[in-house]
Formats: C-alpha cells, sequence, structure tokens
C-alpha cells in the first residue's frame, strides 16, 4: 500500500488510453479490484460449476464497467441528464418568467414564423425580405438557442402537446442543455480522473442554487456552460487522439458555441496557450503532440465561422456590417445596475473581487473544499512534472501519470471566464450568470478533490484492520456526504435561487444583511399568485415594475396569475403596485407611498425571512 493517499484506490488514477479512450479506473465503487469474469474460476471447479459461473458472469456482464471508457458510461452520463432535467420540468411550473425570457419567448415566435415559411415554401424563404421580416427580432444575439426555442415550442406544444404550457416548451432546449451538461462533465472526469470523480463532478455542478435556477430557463447562461465544456473536452479528444475527424468536430462544436453566446470569444484564450505549451514541449525534447500540425485549432479557425454563419440567417445578408454591429453591442454594451456589498453599481469600474465572493457566497461550500483539494493537487503535480522536465532529459520522455497539458487546459478553462470580471470596464449586471462557464472545471477539480478524500480514508481504514471490512461502503458514503448539502441547500432554493447563499456567508438572510443582490429581471412575480387570487378584486390593475411585458402576458395566458388581472406600467394607474426588492428600486418605494398615502405593503413576499416582493394597496 502507498505511502500517499492519493494512491491509496484505483479510483484516483487514470490508466492508459485505450480503444474506446482512457481508462480510469476498473471499478465504479472505487474499489481496487478490477472487475471479476469467468476466467478467474478456479480450474478445479467441475464442468457443470465452470459453466454455470460463465453463465452466469455473461449474463450479468453488462453493467460490469470495462477499464476502457465505452458505452456504458454514456449510459451513466445520460441517467444524469434524464434524472436533471426531469427535476427541471418538475420544478418549472413554480418558476416565474424572467425578464429576458419574455423577449426570447417574442423573438423565437418571429423565427417560428420562418422555420413555417421554409417547411411549406422552401428556397423562397432564404430571400433576404423574408430572413430580415423574422429575423430581425432580437438580432443582438446569436439564433441556435433561440431556433431550438422555436423548433420546440412549434412541434412539443403546438403541433404534438407534449408539453401543456408554451413556456415549458420554450425553455425545454435550455433544460436539455443543463443535463447534456452532466453528461459531458461525467464523462470527462472519468477520462481525466476516475469514474467516481466524474460522477460526482456532476453531482455538484447540478446542484449549485444559482445554476439550478438558471437551467430553468428560455436564456443562453447555460447553454453557454454546457456548448464551453464541450469545446473544451472535444479539443482536449482532438489534442489526445491527433485524428483529423476529431479536429473537424473540434472545428464544428466551436462554431456551435459561437452561434451560442459570444462568450465563446474568450475560448482561443484557453485553445492558444494549450497548443504553444504542447508543441513547445515536443520540440524541447518531451512528449510528442498527437498531431504534427494543430489541426483542431485551425479548424475552429475555419470551420467554426462558417458554422457561425450557416446557422443565424440574419447574417446571410450585409454580413459585414451585422456581424459589426453585433460585436459592437457586446463590446460596449451599456450597464445595468447591480448591487454588491450594499452600494449600488451602474458603471465602471467594477469591482475586483465581486466574482470571487460571489462564487463564495453561492457556491455550496463543500464543492469549494473540494475544489480547492482537487486544485492543489494537480497544480502541485504540474509543478513535480515541469521540473522535472527542465531539471533532466529523462523527465522529458514521460507526461507522467497525469499530464500537465491536460492540467493546463482544465485551469484555462476554468480561469478565461473569471478573468474579464478582474478587468475594470466589464458589467457586472448579470451576477453569476456570466461567470457559470467556469463552473463545470471547478466541479471536475472538486470531483478530484473527492476522489483524494476517498484514498486518504481507504488508507486510513486499511491501517485499521476492524475498519478494513467496511472500505469499500467507505466512497459511497463520502459520496453521500459530499452531495447531500448542496441537494438540499438547492431544493430549497427553488423558486428564488438567485436570493439564496450558501451557510458560510448566512444563507438567504446572510446575503442580504452583507448587502449581495437578491434579484434582478422580475422573475419574482408570479409567487405572488396564491395572496393575488385570494385577494385581488376581479380586473384590479396592477403595476409590474420590472416584469416585462411578455413575461406578464405569458404568466396570464398559462393562468399562473389570474388571467383577468391588468398589468400597468405605472402606480397613479393601479390599484396594488408590485416592488421587486433591489437596492436601486428604492425609488419606486418612495413614489408609491406619496401616491397611495401609505407606507405598509398589504403583503410582503419573502424568503428565508428576506423581503422579495413588497404589494401595495392604495387606500
Amino acid at each position: 500500500m502507498s505511502d500517499d493517499p492519493k494512491d491509496a484506490a484505483s479510483v484516483d488514477e487514470p490508466k492508459s488510453e485505450q480503444t474506446e479512450g482512457a481508462a480510469p479506473e476498473a471499478a465504479t465503487s472505487g474499489s481496487e479490484e478490477a472487475p471479476v469474469t469467468a476466467t478467474s474460476t478456479s480450474t478445479s471447479t467441475s464442468t457443470s460449476t465452470s459453466t454455470s459461473t460463465s453463465t452466469s458472469t455473461s449474463a450479468s456482464s453488462w453493467w460490469v464497467l470495462p477499464p476502457a471508457i465505452g458505452w456504458r458510461d454514456h449510459v451513466i452520463g445520460a441517467t444524469f441528464a434524464v434524472v436533471l432535467v426531469a427535476w427541471l420540468l418538475s420544478t418549472a411550473r413554480g418558476l416565474g418568467f424572467a425578464r429576458d425570457e419574455g423577449f426570447y419567448f417574442y423573438s423565437a415566435s418571429s423565427y417560428a414564423g420562418w422555420f413555417e415559411e421554409l417547411f411549406k415554401n422552401g428556397k423562397s424563404a432564404m430571400e433576404q425580405g423574408v430572413v430580415d421580416r423574422y429575423w430581425s427580432a432580437n438580432h443582438e444575439h446569436p439564433s441556435l438557442m433561440k431556433s431550438l426555442f422555436a423548433l420546440s415550442w412549434m412541434f412539443l406544444h403546438k403541433k404534438h402537446a407534449i408539453f401543456a404550457d408554451a413556456s415549458t416548451a420554450f425553455r425545454f432546449p435550455g433544460m436539455a442543455m443543463a443535463g447534456f451538461a452532466l453528461w459531458i462533465t461525467y464523462i470527462f472526469g472519468a477520462r481525466l480522473f476516475s469514474r467516481p470523480a466524474g460522477a460526482v463532478a456532476a453531482a455538484l455542478l447540478a446542484l449549485m442554487p444559482h445554476l439550478f435556477y438558471n437551467a430553468h430557463l428560455a436564456c443562453f447562461d447555460v447553454p453557454i456552460v454546457t456548448m464551453w465544456l464541450l469545446s473544451v473536452y472535444v479539443f482536449y479528444r482532438s489534442s489526445q487522439t491527433g485524428t483529423f475527424a476529431w479536429a473537424i468536430a473540434a472545428g464544428v462544436v466551436y462554431g456551435l458555441t459561437l452561434e451560442t453566446k459570444h462568450n465563446a470569444w474568450i475560448l482561443p484564450a484557453v485553445f492558444v496557450p494549450h497548443v504553444l505549451f504542447t508543441y513547445a514541449r515536443g520540440f524541447m525534447g518531451g512528449p510528442k503532440p498527437a498531431a504534427k500540425v494543430p489541426w483542431n485549432l485551425i479548424a475552429m479557425a475555419t470551420v467554426g465561422p462558417l458554422v457561425f454563419r450557416a446557422l443565424w440567417p440574419w447574417i446571410w445578408f450585409d454580413t459585414e456590417a451585422r456581424v459589426t454591429e453585433y460585436v459592437n453591442f457586446h463590446v460596449n454594451h451599456e450597464y445595468y445596475n447591480i448591487e454588491f456589498l450594499g452600494r449600488n453599481y451602474f458603471g465602471p469600474p467594477s469591482p475586483p473581487l465581486y466574482a470571487p465572493l460571489l462564487i463564495l457566497a453561492s457556491v455550496p461550500t463543500v464543492t469549494i473544499l473540494l475544489f480547492l483539494l482537487g486544485a492543489a493537487d494537480r497544480t502541485r503535480d504540474s509543478i513535480t512534472a515541469l521540473k522535472a522536465f527542465f531539471a533532466s532529459k529523462e523527465g522529458r520522455k514521460d507526461a507522467g501519470p497525469h499530464d500537465a497539458a491536460a492540467d493546463l487546459l482544465l485551469a484555462l478553462a476554468f480561469s478565461a471566464p473569471l478573468a474579464v470580471f478582474f478587468l475594470p470596464k466589464t458589467p457586472i449586471f448579470g451576477g453569476t450568470k456570466h461567470w457559470m462557464p467556469a463552473y463545470p472545471f471547478l466541479a471536475l477539480f472538486a470531483g478530484r478533490g473527492f476522489a483524494l478524500a476517498c484514498g486518504a480514508v481507504r488508507q486510513l481504514m486499511a491501517e485499521r484492520p476492524r475498519w478494513e471490512p467496511h472500505a469499500k461502503v467507505a466512497p459511497w458514503a463520502l459520496a453521500l456526504a459530499a452531495i447531500s448539502g448542496p441537494f438540499f441547500i438547492t431544493r430549497h432554493s427553488h423558486p428564488f435561487g438567485l436570493s439564496t447563499y450558501v451557510p458560510l456567508v448566512g444563507g438567504t438572510a446572510g446575503g442580504a444583511d452583507l448587502g449581495l443582490n437578491r434579484q434582478f429581471w422580475g422573475y419574482t412575480t408570479e409567487s405572488l399568485g396564491p395572496w393575488l387570487q385570494a385577494n385581488a378584486p376581479k380586473h384590479a390593475a396592477i403595476f409590474i415594475h420590472d416584469t416585462a411585458w411578455q413575461s406578464w402576458e405569458r404568466l396570464l395566458a398559462e393562468k399562473r396569475l389570474r388571467p383577468d388581472l391588468r398589468g400597468v406600467g405605472s402606480p397613479t394607474e393601479a390599484l396594488f403596485s408590485i416592488v421587486h426588492h433591489e437596492l436601486h428600486m428604492n425609488e419606486v418605494d418612495y413614489s408609491i407611498w406619496a401616491a397611495y398615502e401609505t407606507v405598509s405593503p398589504v403583503y410582503i413576499l419573502a424568503h428565508d425571512g428576506v423581503p422579495i416582493i413588497s404589494l401595495y394597496r392604495r387606500k
């Protein structure tokens, strides 16, 4: 038994690449033994017994995971995806519509009109006049997800009525993307570290309250998490195999990522340094890259833009002008209000501690601790490998059990989405959603940390004979301990995910006391439904405050709020007035007090004692 805890279990170290891919370990339970097969039956056993054993083994071999990553692992990954999507669907009806969702409902409906034209009239739908009529809506964002929203609404709601609510059909592609992120995370973690590491990483990724909230939405923030992760994974596979097919796949996936959200512009900062490192290392006598030419990077620079243009009809015409407009919109994006540590920010400079503090406050602490453990391990081993590389020629021949290039790729993929938020002019209005592409890699390092913890515990148990019989149970117990806290925090957060902060800072109430942002986008309006149902007069006029009109109309159309209620744009027109509690919204309270001659709300919607919405009634 090794003295190093990380060597105490075979789950902690990957094997060499097999025909189906990397072989992280032999068993999913974290045991050190490889799966037992019929060949291990004693030769002294009778023929009938041998036949019986062979038959039994054959019958049960479907669930035995071989060393190489294969189809069974994709079944596991798909199971993670299905469970998350089912959870999201089961909770979607209770979650109101964010302001941006209203815009995307509208633009997706417009794009659906173009798809109907395409299916009906074919080539004539490609003419500029037709394209511009349907695709001008919300053309400041690429079209991939809105196209999927449109197709889902057309087929899963209008045609086949699989979803009773139109909003669920619009939201379903985003939910599916969230599930796919877990699938990729498991496979990536299994290849890099071990199957248990991949499984825990996938679970911890799902169990982040702010990500769980965003995973419900017909928006782009979770889809870009998935596409960022998929781009990095396919790039990794193309670097490992060196095949032209994987290189082309890297180009196609990068094009899809460009077509998802502009975060994709940052990905070259991940891939270019990685390519420079691997080829420089090979030139200096280290392990040679799998391909003599970085075809994956070339494919991303050539195939990627072609995919981007092909899938966005709006830029088929006047391409240069329209792409320039798109780029300028995001490079010069206006600032919105956001609260941080009790101060309202509405322009530069942005606070440099914004991202680190919000990660600590919103990501479950056990996930952060496991991340720190895993990241420290990989940093230590990479530094050791680099020292050996420069110390002698012998140290340059082998990449070691964990290639420093893979560690570098993960570190860059984690750091790049966060790095821009240390720049003073980066708008911070979106809160955690804008750096969520870093979270799968945070989870992967956390999965590695979990594997190290398992190894340390099993080493400790092995040194105490009376504990050793329970060694096989220990990884399962540790996994349960690792995910139970994040699970209960995430479950409790719904439907107030953006208001939720972890116990480290005092939970939701602690976040409010610290002056952390409580909400944005006006998505909490639906949660007033039960009170309005019981207390609002028929046809009552309600000032809807930060709720987008399209979102309000969808709430009424789906009877999430009473359909007779009338939304208005000013407290002076309304019997009731909503105030979504954000620091910069305080002036709305003051204007209502003056108009209604009262400072007392008739109802306060709260989460864990923290006011989310105040509802006023005119005297």
